[in-house]
């Protein structure tokens, strides 16, 4: 079923190719664009079957009744108000960005229609080269509506995500930074923090324990060094509880606590299984 005349999807990298995919198979656009920085990502994904069209002019986004967002936080507040310009104010407008507050605070300011939205969904992989449909399947997307949030774009935007297959759960912007600097930015800080500890002459030694540990510390460091910066408050107090924990088990093993270390390994066992 059509619920947009035409997407314009800004950044066509695995989130936003893989959204652009899924719209364009289940013909919930009759149009789709992209734009992009780098002219290959545009032909990829317009061989991909992911855009109709696609430059790395904004121009194109004129007359879009869906814009997506979804380059790197820093893009996003960079070309926030280039676009304001272009599109209509009955526009509904979205994000996919990892952290929200600022974020929700500059663009709710500049497009009426405005939604943030952030699906928990992806890989450390980048680029729509392994952007896929049905990404989004089976997934939790964190809506972030404020007390100013048009209504009617609110419900569009909920029966989009629904129509990806993904859940919908709204948090206030600074819940979300908050539980994701925890639940997502922390796991990312400690694994490029592991893989720089481990000396480059053991680095040969690893097997599938700091594989497995560390597969996140692949992702883009450009992205993430975004996401850091613009959620700091909240990682520093995030990274301070990781600290604690770890000082507690150097206490332990230090002090040759057998029963408090496994005390602190089991409780950490217990929360691992929860996640299945």
């Amino acid at each position: 079923m059509t619920m947009f005349r035409k997407v314009a999807i800004v950044g066509t990298g695995l989130i936003g190719g893989s959204l652009a995919l899924d719209i364009k198979k289940k013909k919930l656009a009759s149009s789709v664009v992209g734009v992009s920085r780098r002219k290959i990502s545009l032909d990829k994904a317009r061989k991909m079957g992911a855009i109709d069209t696609g430059s790395r002019s904004l121009s194109v986004i004129q007359g879009a009744d869906l814009v997506v967002f979804a380059t790197p936080v820093s893009s996003i507040l960079t070309l926030a108000p280039k676009i304001s310009r272009i599109v209509d104010k009955k526009c509904v407008v979205i994000d996919v960005g990892s952290t929200k507050e600022e974020i929700v605070a500059k663009l709710s300011r500049l497009f009426p229609g405005y939604v943030g939205t952030h699906p928990l969904a992806g890989s450390q992989k980048r680029s729509v080269t392994n952007a896929r449909p049905g990404l989004f399947k089976g997934s939790l997307c964190i809506l972030t509506p404020t007390a100013k949030t048009d209504k009617k774009a609110l419900n569009k935007v909920v029966k989009l995500w629904l129509s990806l297959g993904a859940k919908t759960i709204d948090l206030f912007p600074c819940e979300h930074d908050l539980a994701l600097s925890f639940a997502s930015h922390l796991p990312h800080l400690a694994a490029f923090a592991l893989m720089n500890s481990v000396p480059k002459e053991f680095i040969s030694f690893a097997s599938g324990g700091l594989k497995d540990t560390t597969r996140i510390a692949a992702s883009d460091s450009g992205i993430w060094a975004d996401i850091f910066l613009s959620n700091s408050a909240n990682i520093i107090k995030a990274s301070d509880a990781l600290n604690k924990n770890i000082l507690e088990m150097k206490a332990a093993i230090a002090g040759k606590d057998r029963k408090k270390l496994v005390k602190i390994l089991a409780q950490a066992q217990a929360k691992r299984e929860k996640l299945g």
